[in-house]
């Protein structure tokens, strides 16, 4: 009975409460509906298929898989009908998909195909299809012409320019044909008639381009590399897809083709798709992968729009709300099955809770421990991340029943011990050990670094390595990537010029090392008596380049610089002939002596007989005179200026005659050898190709002196820290330390990869698992008696054996094994032209024979040695009778096999029952495996180093001492840790018979390459110091490959994203994750005023009753009514949104506003993506103002930047395809060329090819060097520049060919609106103003300043308006009130670059884009802009400001006026800080002021105010008004013109005894009154209420809006500007305000 009482009881009090509430409030009144919000944000491209969406998302894990897929569709799709609805097609494409990988991998590919993730792919393919189809002029006569995509949904009047960027462009099907087979010189669009080209390809001839391949491309696994290029242009699910392939695949088969497939569905054949085909089709992507806020907004001024609320259609969400959420202690979800009858009450009641618990403030006392008190609810909740997600997304509705909870002290004791480790409110990721930048992350990149995890997960257990040491390996981090191995030069041809420690010069030195940590002034060289610093150049002492750094050395060691100097000298003509004899340089080859021998022998000499000064100064001696000659070419030497340097060195010392001397050394040759040898030392070190090149410890730098000295500074505290560490001492010899401990015998920038160039590595365990077995029937190669170790390093050599070069490579890779190696071994991969005579297939097969057969035995080096060479020499190019060629071979390999030991009997068997159709096959394979997995070219000769593929260039060769040093630095940097994890694995399931030293090595390669693959920051953290018993989360899942561990602020933006991202992934994959909660501990604000939502997909966004995928949206239910919100969008990094569809302001929304509707509902579109980079010089600062475009092939120019000095940055607008970057007609490519096309000729243009096939975007490095001629010329002329100014008058200005580029940098061609001037009267210079507005109060001042400035003045006006804030409704109206009053106008806009401090608030971004960008925002063809704000009233010709002579000033700003002197206690500037920082000058308001756009850019202001932005905007007191403090503070480096005080009168803070003078007004806020703008604006400004009734009206018009009949046109554009200053209304307004 009791236990009934107390289930009942509960019951009874909900449902007495309920029923109070209701009644008490059907008395007082009906309670207000909750209001939700919704937001969607749709790509830009109209929809892709999803069909082909999975197909790409296949490819990405395995490229077989998607040939697979193709297959298993194929198949299976007469079983397909019945899959009519967008959900049933999900589901179908979902369980195909699924089939062909494991549990964990198909719950990513579900995620990523719901999430839309390869809709770029696709898109990408659309321009390549558009681009074949354009290709032949035929074919684009039948139905090209007309493109599909997105239409526009206003009527004709909008005057749309054209996009540049083509975004998504369908095309449209030719001639009704959905499939079409490019070959690069024809298209097919029937099969009969392509498969009669397949007999004969050749015949077609090559009229046309051949098409270009890409990484990305489809290339069927039967493919030939050689063969023509078939490239099939259709999607799956069509019937023509089908024919065509079918036929491709069997063209293939039999090595015809090379069957690529691009994967389109043209506009117009949805219809003839299977029922899945099209689905996804219908309407534009929905993305998801962002997050949306609504902020709660400070009203503190009142800036909202008094505009009738617009009535607008809007649909209802179909969401349903989560009713298990606690709301107040109610969770209605339960309360609801109990009392289902009572529903519509309890709903009321817990709506009526919702709106009240709303709080934006709380007492001191209650916010100290609220961090701790979140963490504690969150830690105690039953589902922990479902907890934080509701607390910290909803915090305004949650705050004050989380500051009610009591609170455990053990909770907030332990999260104060660990803010001793850790600062208090830093969040932290890590997935499987690998950090992960907190503010970049995104949902996508997440997704593709769990799908990588999971993916080599996937792929060890098929390699039977047990769940623990997958993820033991997972999670190991590799050493970081080391740029400091060190050139071991140690040698007898080294020779120094100094030495600290012995020579008499340095004896005042001290020698005590300690002094080298103590601290000196910024540029202070410590003189200690020690020779830390070993500055050897190695140099050919004939050029310029190293006789001039001679003359440096001396320089630096006559000024006591406190280091060691020395020379390697070698000579560049000895080195070829090195080269050319394979690296041997024997006795028996005569050279006739060079210049540069002559001169190292003639050094040699004196440095023997009379000290090394004498011998450096010898060729300082032989420097001056070749100065001195003027007529003699740059790097050559003529023997009578050698000779002349020889007799003026030695002549003061000398006990003979010179000319004696001389003549005795050139006839007895003496020193001869030891000049050949230190050529030969300098090919050994690899260092021949730099011609000048110096060490600094061993360390590669460039020769001059400033990259002298900041080489000793970059060693500088890596000595330091060693001697800190007492691990160099007074007796320790540094050089040899440094060179024992990371000393390398042989550089090869080819391996040793210097950061830029970043190396290639593929993975083989992928390679190995799929249809390509070709390494599972290698057969290794290892040095003598090592053949049963283990051996961590495999090298594979790609060999073309018909090719010389290929054969020296395979010998070169035969003496690396004879010279000995203990954790290496050697793989050969032999690939053959198609038309390979019988002699290579022989040398194959009996390479092959002895690699499987006699591997282990003694003398099998030495005997494929002499295979090698007996068949380079004797038989590789033998023109007699084949029969007796092969009979030949056959006999003397046998001979060589009895020399060495091995059975004759085997090679003749071997060689005499040889199928060569077998081995072509098998050939053809390898070079299938080798172009398809390795991306090598077809014939190329590569070495594979455990997944790292290094390819020999045109004129490149690899020696055994390459192989020693990749060997090396792959070990040491890649498969050491790999080895040490596998050798301690457990191998329950492998037979012990197989776990042989073959099977292990086999392991470790496998897993080294595809771990080499990932890309994962190198950082990793110590979690596991932390404490989690309190006031952690922590979700154990020892399945699991993926271990998530972070520290987290739950109440912090970063926190918000976080806790959805963690859910996400924990609701998909299940990963195992420690989550550390570490809130600020004593608050004192909330720490969150805004409500948040991330948007991901779900299984609801697909329709179940027709082919609709609706997409994800982010819904917000029961926000608050009373309060005013601010929607802003968090989207990753590289997407430039847009709002396209919002009726009501997003700036300010008050939900109580919105009538009978239930939900506000807005929709952004991605606009674009942004392409970022960073161009540098070597040795020099970023080329600042350098002119970069980017486009098609097609079309070359289709959006443009400049380069800005911080950090050489730049950026552009793109969308997903193939893009083209390249430098700009004019200064810049006349200058400059991208690097290595330094020595073309002026009219050539190097492109660099970019791809966008994904929403992450992509950061491009780029270096650029000047031309030949060209070095000392500056980019950037100066305005009083003659031959500038002449340019000018003559029309050649470089600008003149940029007056095009109207665009903005990154905002392409937007829409720009051009009218007659002539038809309004506008004539002139045209006058450039820019403004800035977001929120409908402000857009609607904007118009009203547009107003007031036309009205004033007859010149042409051009506006240009940052588009990032503008509703879709002012760009709406926009466009017609250009036509209607005449003028032009431009959006514009930028991206904020990662690297620059990010301000949170949007009124602080928007502050931020008035000032911040001005240099890179606008076209390089604008000259000058005036800045007006958007609630200013214009009174006079903006002309006059406009033509205003600034002085050479960049800025012009009007100080603020002080004559109101009510205000003084406002006037900041007047004492403190300011006052001692202006020194006088005035401080100037921002809300007008002129750029003089050529004078700011020439004096870098702009990136002068980025740097001084940069440095104070970390300190959040710092500039409070940004936009005005900015230019301010930095006026002493960015020079204000201070503008007459009439051109900006202002009521807060000017008298009105100035306002009759006054040629602008602006509505300032008042920070006394607090006097909202609207009521401000009507008091004022008399004219005022006119011109907003004249704007609104308009608009009204426009919009199709109802015309309140109170609004009268009273304004006039034919207005004439002297009736707007008429000094009878100036005085009946003067009257009025008293």
């Amino acid at each position: 009975m009791e236990t009934h009482f107390r289930s009942v009881f509960p019951g009874l009090i909900i449902v007495l409460t309920v029923l109070l509430f209701v009644f008490g409030n059907s008395a007082n009144g009906e309670v207000s509906r909750p209001k939700n919000v919704q937001v969607a944000l749709r790509a830009r491209w109209s929809g892709t298929p999803i069909l082909i969406e999975a197909g790409e998302l296949l490819s990405k894990q395995r490229k077989d898989l998607y040939w697979e897929f193709i297959d298993l569709w194929l198949g299976s799709e007469q079983g397909n009908d019945a899959s009519n609805t967008a959900k049933d097609c999900f589901k179908e494409i979902l369980k195909h998909g699924q089939s062909l990988m494991s549990q964990s991998l198909g719950s990513v590919f579900e995620f990523s195909l719901a999430l839309r993730s390869a809709s770029p792919r696709v898109v990408l393919y659309r321009q390549l299809a558009e681009e074949s189809l354009s290709s032949f002029p035929v074919v684009a006569d039948i139905d090209t012409s007309s493109l599909g995509g997105l239409t526009e949904s206003n009527d004709g009047l909008k005057d749309k320019k054209s996009e540049p960027l083509l975004v998504g462009l369908n095309p449209r099907s030719p001639g009704n044909k959905c499939c079409w087979v490019d070959t690069g010189d024809k298209l097919f669009f029937d099969v009969l008639e392509m498969e009669q080209w397949f007999q004969n390809p050749s015949e077609s001839g090559n009229s046309f381009q051949q098409p270009e391949f890409y990484d990305f491309d489809h290339v069927h696994y039967y493919s030939s590399s050689g063969s023509p290029a078939a490239i099939l242009y259709g999607a799956l699910g069509t019937e023509c897809f089908k024919k065509f392939h079918v036929a491709l695949v069997a063209a293939a088969k039999v090595g015809k083709i090379r069957y690529v497939h691009r994967p389109v569905l043209p506009s117009g054949c949805e219809l003839k798709t299977g029922n899945c085909g099209a689905v996804g089709t219908k309407d534009p992507v929905n993305l998801g992968g962002y997050g949306v806020e609504l902020a709660l907004k400070n009203m503190e001024y009142k800036a909202m729009d008094d505009s009738a609320i617009k009535k607008g259609v809007t649909l209802e969400d179909p969401h349903t709300e989560d009713l298990s959420q606690e709301v107040r202690g109610f969770i209605f979800s339960r309360i609801l099955e109990r009392k289902p009858e009572l529903t519509s009450e309890i709903m009321t009641f817990r709506d009526y809770l919702l709106s009240s618990t709303i709080s934006d403030t709380l007492d001191i006392w209650e916010l100290k421990d609220l961090g701790h008190q979140a963490a504690q609810r969150i830690v105690h909740a039953s589902d922990p991340l479902q907890s934080m997600q509701e607390i910290n997304q909803n915090f305004p509705s949650v705050v004050s029943s989380i500051s009610r909870m009591k609170l455990n002290e053990s909770v907030k004791d332990e999260i104060l011990a660990n803010q001793r480790m850790i600062p208090p409110g830093k969040s932290i990721m890590a997935v499987n050990g690998a950090l992960i930048n907190i503010e970049d992350v995104d949902l996508y990149l997440l997704v593709d670094m769990i799908h990588q995890e999971l993916s080599l997960a996937d792929q060890y257990s098929k390699l039977k390595i047990s769940p623990s040491t997958i993820r033991g390996l997972l999670s190991s981090q590799p050493p970081p990537d080391s740029n400091t191995y060190r050139i071991d030069f140690r040698s007898d041809h080294l020779h120094y010029l100094n030495n600290l420690e012995v020579d008499s010069m340095y004896d005042r030195w001290r020698s005590n090392l300690n002094e080298i940590l103590m601290p000196v002034f910024p540029g202070q060289l410590r003189y200690i008596r020690k020779n830390l610093f070993h500055a050897v150049f190695v140099l050919d002492p004939t050029p310029l380049c190293g006789l001039e750094s001679v003359d440096m050395i001396l320089s630096l060691y006559e000024n006591n610089l406190p280091m060691r100097f020395g020379v390697i000298l070698y000579s560049t003509k000895v080195v070829d002939m090195i080269e050319a004899n394979g690296g041997e340089l024997k006795d028996d080859i005569q050279i006739e002596e060079d210049m540069s021998s002559l001169v190292i022998r003639l050094f040699l000499y004196i440095k023997e007989k009379y000290g090394a000064h004498m011998a450096f100064q010898f060729l300082s001696n032989l420097n001056r005179l070749r100065l001195e000659a003027d007529d003699i070419a740059e790097d050559t030497l003529e023997p009578h200026l050698i000779d002349a340097a020889f007799v003026d060195t030695i002549l003061p010392k000398a006990k003979s005659p010179p000319q004696d001397t001389l003549l005795k050394l050139q006839k007895e040759q003496e020193f001869r050898q030891l000049s050949h040898e230190s050529s030969m030392f300098v090919f050994k070190l690899g260092l021949a190709k730099h011609k000048c090149c110096l060490l600094m410890n061993g360390l590669l730098h460039d020769v001059n002196e400033e990259a002298l000295l900041s080489a000793m500074n970059e060693e500088l505290p890596r000595i330091q820290e060693q001697v800190y560490y007492g691990q160099i001492g007074s007796h320790t010899d540094v050089l040899n330390k440094f060179l024992s401990e990371s000393g390398i015998k042989r550089y090869n920038p080819q391996i040793m990869a210097d950061g830029k160039v970043k190396p290639t590595f593929v993975s083989l365990s992928a390679a190995a698992l799929g249809k390509e077995s070709v390494l599972n029937g290698v057969s290794y190669l290892h040095s003598p008696e090592t053949a049963d170790d283990i051996k961590p390093v495999t090298h594979h050599l790609a060999v073309e054996v018909t090719s010389i070069k290929g054969v020296k490579f395979l010998r070169e890779g035969i003496q690396y094994l004879k010279e000995g190696t203990k954790i290496g071994r050697l793989g050969v991969l032999f690939t053959a032209k198609l038309d390979a005579d019988l002699l290579s297939l022989l040398f194959v097969k009996a390479f092959q024979t002895t690699a499987s057969a006699y591997s282990n035995k003694p003398g099998v080096l030495t005997f494929l040695d002499q295979l090698c060479s007996l068949y380079e020499i004797e038989f590789m190019h033998q023109s007699s009778v084949v029969a007796e060629s092969k009979q030949g071979f056959v006999d003397k390999v046998c001979d060589i096999a009895d020399a060495n030991g091995l059975s004759s009997k085997a090679y003749k068997a071997a060689l005499s029952d040889l199928s060569l159709q077998e081995l072509r096959s098998h050939l053809n394979e390898v070079s299938q495996f080798l172009s398809r997995q390795l991306g090598l070219d077809s014939g190329a000769n590569a070495v594979i180093t455990n997944g790292r593929v290094v390819s020999l260039a045109n004129n490149s060769m690899l020696l055994s001492p390459d192989l020693q040093l990749l060997e090396s630095v792959e070990f040491k940097q890649r498969i050491k840790h790999v080895m040490e994890i596998i050798e301690e694995a457990k191998w329950e399931d492998v037979d012990p018979d197989t776990l042989t030293s073959q099977f292990i090595s086999d392991i470790i390669m496998f897993v080294s390459s595809s771990m080499a693959t990932r890309e994962r920051s190198s950082e990793s953290a110590r979690f596991e110091v932390l404490n989690a018993k309190y006031s952690a989360v922590i979700l154990q899942n020892e399945n699991s490959a993926i271990h998530i561990d972070a520290v987290i602020d739950p109440l912090s933006s970063s926190g918000q994203k976080l806790s959805s991202l963690l859910r996400i992934l924990w609701k998909s994959i299940q990963p195992s994750m420690r989550l550390v909660l570490n809130p600020i501990s004593s608050l004192s604000d909330l720490p969150l005023k805004n409500y948040y939502r991330y948007v991901v997909p779900s299984m609801d966004d697909f329709s179940s009753t027709d082919d609709t995928v609706h997409g994800p949206k982010a819904f917000f239910t029961n926000m608050p009514l009373h309060k005013t919100l601010t929607m802003n969008l968090d989207v990753p990094e590289p997407w430039l949104v847009e709002p396209v569809v919002a009726i009501h302001d997003l700036d300010n929304i008050l939900l109580e506003n919105l009538g009978d509707t239930r939900t506000l509902q807005a929709v952004f579109e991605l606009e674009a993506l942004v392409l970022t980079g960073h161009c540098s010089e070597k040795d020099q600062e970023p080329p600042r103002g350098l002119q970069l475009i980017l486009g098609s092939k097609i079309n070359p120019h289709m959006v443009d930047t400049i380069v800005m000095a911080n950090l050489g940055y730049w950026q552009m607008k793109v969308s997903p395809g193939v893009w083209y970057l390249q430098l700009a007609n004019g200064r810049s490519s006349e200058i400059y060329a991208l690097k290595g096309d330094v020595d073309v000729g002026q009219n050539t243009v190097l492109s660099k090819r970019i791809t966008i096939n994904d929403l992450r975007g992509k950061v491009v490095h780029m270096e650029v060097v000047k031309k030949k001629g060209k070095e000392r010329e500056k980019l950037l002329l100066s305005s009083d520049d003659d031959k500038h100014s002449a340019e000018k008058k003559r029309g050649n200005s470089w600008n003149n060919n940029l007056l095009k580029w109207a665009s903005g940098f990154i905002s392409g061609s937007e829409q720009s609106i051009k009218n007659e001037n002539e038809v309004h009267g506008r004539h002139e210079k045209t006058i450039n103003i820019f403004s800035v507005a977001s929120g409908h109060l402000y857009e609607r001042f904007l118009k009203i300043m547009i107003l007031t400035v036309l009205k004033n003045t007859n010149r042409p006006v051009k506006f240009w308006f940052i588009k990032n804030y503008l509703s879709p409704q002012f760009k709406d109206v926009i466009p017609h009130m250009a036509r209607e009053y005449g003028f032009e106008y431009e959006l514009i806009t930028y991206k904020w670059p990662t690297w620059l401090h990010k301000q949170k608030e949007k009124q602080r971004i928007i502050w931020a884009y008035k000032i911040l960008f001005l240099d890179v925002i606008f076209p390089l063809s604008l000259e000058k802009v005036i800045f007006v704000d958007a609630d200013q009233i214009v009174r006079t010709d903006m002309g006059e400001l406009y033509d205003m002579d600034i002085k050479g000033r960049p800025l012009a700003y009007t100080p603020f006026c002080d004559n109101n002197k009510d205000m003084d206690g406002y006037r900041f500037w007047k004492q403190g800080f300011w006052k001692d920082h202006l020194r006088g000058r005035p401080y100037h308001i921002s809300a007008l002021y002129v750029v003089d756009l050529v004078k700011f850019r020439e004096t870098a202001a702009g990136d002068n105010l980025r740097i001084i932005y940069e440095t104070l905007s970390k300190d959040p007191n710092s500039l409070s008004n940004l936009d005005q403090d900015l230019p301010n503070y930095a006026q002493h480096t960015v020079p204000i013109f201070s503008l007459p005080q009439e051109w900006l009168w202002c009521e807060s803070w000017c008298g009105n005894a100035t306002k009759t003078k006054a040629k602008t007004i602006d509505l300032c806020n008042n920070p006394m009154t607090k006097e909202p703008k609207l009521q401000g604006a009507k008091r004022i400004v008399l004219e005022w209420p006119d011109l907003d009734q004249e704007a609104r009206h308009f608009t009204s018009q426009i919009l199709g809006e109802d015309i309140d009949p109170q609004l009268q046109v009273i304004g006039s554009i034919s207005q004439t500007p002297e009736s707007v200053n008429d000094p009878s209304s100036e005085e009946s307004e003067s009257k009025a305000e008293l």
